[in-house]
């Protein structure tokens, strides 16, 4: 660690203001006089203070010896961030460190008002801070001038490469001033940074401090095994478990953060969604919820796990185990920065333990193995937090004192002290019953045979088990057969998004356009609570409730085909295909199926085609066949040789007419030259 005072006095004043004794590694690293006024490239860990650290590095190159900067006019810094989050911290930081320093700053983020942000540059800033796009975009119609620019900084490098920013980079560096700083801050130095520095680059020189070798001791990192139903089970009780003032849960889809965001809000958590789907407006709302302490979770996807730094954020739960390790890493880098302590818990189904395995040691991180939080354990901690925080020293006043007087003597101790209880408990969500990490799901758990031989129900189907079903509640859904409805993705859906125990879902019945569930009576309350009054369970799968018992004879999945046409009314279709059936002399009567034997000549061969002859007393008249073009009947010929006598042909009279007058024989034509060619 190193003084503040070796910073540039402007900014050493506002670096005391904020509270900071001392500089971390990268910041001191940076202001090594060694590398004043050279390119770098800088490799640090999320939470290691970058931001903070090329703001001191590019101060002296900015203000020139001075002690504030001159009238603004032309930008002469920029700093790029991959996304908007971390593009508006990048200015809250730059804003309050260069505040004596007099700094004028701007954003230029994807998003927000391009005509606002215009009329800002053109009133003239100092710094400019923003993202690859909406650079480009004031860039290419002039509004952004980058004569005058003396430092490019490029933070989160790595990540602006990946998502594609490499032209927007380019066009930016290639726009600026070939004796301008570029300082580069990257948490991984991948080839194509490399290939960066060499090109944009002035011999750039390596920053690697020390805390980049190694991950953060301030995060204590547990792998938490759940059944696979389980999953969002678990997560809500570790969640209650740590009780964490502001908490991140990371999801792989947009379609798992709006679904747990709708569960954990009817499970009675603050909850905010941040996702790419957001506008920029509600992504700020919901950052700004969980700074003002508004909302306690955020269910986000990696959209969020860069640059986001959230004061109070204690916990990271990473709903499905990340792709990769710098994506564990950059998600649980939200939580453990600048010295606080911080948990990354990872929810690992059975089938992914050697995928979380591999991640971690790829990543060189010793995680705590063992099971999600049970409902015991959460209990336990409640009661431990209820006694640490009961504040028990201090005098009774007076105003107290009259109040516990007509409290005991209204009610016992006992009656108080549960009153209170209650009411501590009041606003928390009852912790879930969670099955065993090594669960397997039975055959009838995971859908029975029906009647007909298919697994269109859902087991269990024997009396025993059926018992606790005999009141059950019918649900019905709006999936059907024509929707590909099957029992192994309703099921899950059910527990997961509805909140229901394998033991409190019966009979799955599939029809044409509907699916009806039976629910025990016992958790009906529950289900229609978790799904909310819009009684969605997914984004388009609502449920209705059906009164009574549903017409469970309606054909379900397995049945075949000609079955269920029959069912439905239609007629039933000849399985011998579409051959006439079979008349005999009697009128008709023989077997339904049986086919026409193929009639025969008198010498055994082909069978003719006959059509019969209607009867004279069947009043059957046969409609008279249409005419066709053979059946009528043909002109006479006309004889032209009489009268008039034909004219020969003009080509015909023309070669006469040559032949008499002698040209046809003249040397050179050819028929001269056909007999000279016989000739020879």
């Amino acid at each position: 660690m190193s003084n503040i005072h070796h910073a540039h006095p402007a900014l050493a004043s506002a670096l005391a203001a904020k509270g900071y004794d001392t500089l971390t590694q990268v910041q001191d690293a940076v202001l090594d006089p060694k590398l004043a006024g050279e390119d770098l490239l800088v490799s640090a860990q999320t939470g290691s203070g970058k931001t903070v650290a090329f703001g001191l590095s590019m101060a002296d190159t900015l203000l020139e010896g001075a002690e504030t900067l001159p009238r603004a006019g032309s930008p002469i810094a920029i700093c790029i961030a991959p996304t908007r989050e971390l593009a508006m911290q990048v200015k809250r930081e730059i804003d309050w460190l260069y505040k004596d320093a007099k700094a004028q700053t701007a954003s230029c983020i994807g998003g927000m008002d391009s005509r606002a942000e215009r009329r800002t540059l053109e009133r003239g800033v100092h710094i400019v801070v923003g993202t690859p796009g909406r650079l480009c975009d004031h860039i290419n119609r002039g509004a952004l001038d980058m004569s005058d620019i003396k430092a490019i900084v490029l933070d989160e490098a790595d990540e602006m490469l990946k998502m594609g920013f490499r032209e927007e980079l380019e066009l930016i560096l290639n726009a600026a001033p070939d004796e301008r700083r570029t300082l580069m801050f990257s948490a991984t130095v991948p080839k194509t940074i490399l290939g960066m520095t060499k090109k944009y680059q002035r011999g750039a020189v390596r920053v690697n401090t020390a805390a980049e070798a190694k991950q953060h001791l301030d995060i204590t990192y547990r792998a938490l095994t759940v059944a696979s139903p389980d999953k969002e089970n678990a997560i809500i009780n570790v969640l209650r478990y740590y009780n964490a003032k502001n908490a991140i849960v990371f999801g792989d889809t947009r379609v798992a953060v709006n679904r747990m965001t709708q569960r954990f809000n009817n499970r009675g958590f603050s909850v905010v969604a941040l996702s790419g789907e957001l506008s920029q407006a509600e992504r700020s709302n919901a950052l700004q919820a969980l700074r003002d302490g508004r909302a306690q979770v955020c269910i986000a996807t990696d959209v969020a796990a860069r640059g986001l730094d959230l004061p109070d954020l204690d916990l990271v739960i990473h709903a499905d185990v990340p792709r990769n390790r710098e994506a564990l890493l950059h998600r649980s880098g939200r939580t453990g920065r600048a010295g606080r302590k911080g948990v990354s818990a990872l929810i690992i189904a059975p089938n992914r333990r050697r995928n979380a395995e591999r991640l971690l040691r790829d990543a060189k991180i010793t995680a705590e193995w063992g099971e999600a939080p049970s409902a015991d354990m959460i209990i336990e901690k409640d009661n431990e937090r209820l006694l640490a925080n009961m504040t028990l020293e201090g005098e009774i006043t007076e105003d107290e004192r009259t109040l516990v007087t007509r409290l005991l003597k209204a009610h016992s101790p006992e009656h108080i002290a549960t009153a209170f209880i209650r009411e501590v408990r009041k606003g928390q969500s009852a912790p879930e019953e969670l099955l065993p990490s090594n669960y397997k799901p039975s055959r009838d758990e995971r859908g029975g045979r029906d009647d007909h031989g298919g697994r269109d129900e859902r087991g269990p189907r024997n009396a025993k088990l059926r018992e606790d079903f005999d009141d059950g509640v019918w649900m019905s859904l709006n999936v059907g057969r024509k929707q590909k409805a099957e029992p192994k993705w309703i099921l899950p859906m059910l527990m997961k998004s509805g909140g229901l125990k394998k033991g409190e879902i019966g009979a799955i019945k599939i029809v044409e356009n509907k699916t009806f569930v039976e629910i025990a009576p016992k958790g009906v309350e529950g289900f229609l609570d978790t799904i909310g009054p819009d009684m969605k369970i997914e984004k388009a799968i609502t449920v209705s409730r059906v009164e009574g018992k549903p017409d469970l004879n309606a054909p379900s999945k397995s049945f075949r085909s000609r079955d269920r046409d029959n069912a439905s009314g239609k007629t039933r279709r000849n399985p011998y295909g579409d051959k006439p059936r079979a008349r005999k002399d009697g009128g008709g009567k023989g077997k339904p199926w049986e086919t026409r034997k193929p009639a025969r000549d008198e010498d055994g061969g082909k069978p003719k085609r006959r059509t019969p002859e209607p009867s004279e007393d069947s009043g059957f008249k046969r409609k008279p066949r249409k005419k066709t073009h053979a059946d009528m009947p043909t002109p006479p010929a006309q004889d032209f040789s009489e009268g008039k006598p034909k004219k020969p042909h003009k080509k015909k009279l023309a070669r006469a007419e040559a032949r008499k007058a002698g040209k046809g024989t003249k040397k050179g034509s050819k028929k001269n030259t056909r007999k000279s060619r016989k000739s020879k």
